[in-house]
């Protein structure tokens, strides 16, 4: 899965590099509903790993996922807005899955 860049200019993303993959393909809150799921990539994952859970600075996190600390703190931003929303509107969290857009 290739990160795609959002709008028309600028150059590609680098893609981070993934050091560990987690566990949980998927989050289900207790009132299953017919909510629409909130897709987390595992760059996304990776970078609330190492800087959450592992303690990383963003630039620390950055090296070992080889891009910029910019792009670690815009990936670390996406993914803790997914993840609070996710529990506060009790959607599913699917991680690394994407559906597929319409060309």
């Amino acid at each position: 899965m290739h990160r795609k860049r959002k709008g028309g200019r600028g150059r590609f993303p680098i893609q981070p590099k993934i050091g560990r993959r987690p566990r949980a393909e998927k989050m289900t809150p207790e009132p299953s509903g017919a909510m629409d799921p909130i897709h987390i990539d595992l760059a996304e994952a990776e970078v609330l790993r190492l800087v959450d859970l592992e303690g990383l600075y963003q630039e620390q996190a950055g090296r070992e996922m080889g891009c910029s600390r910019g792009t670690i703190w815009r990936l670390l931003a996406s993914a803790r807005e997914k993840v609070t929303r996710s529990i506060y509107e009790g959607r599913p969290l699917v991680i690394g899955l994407q559906l597929e857009e319409d060309t």
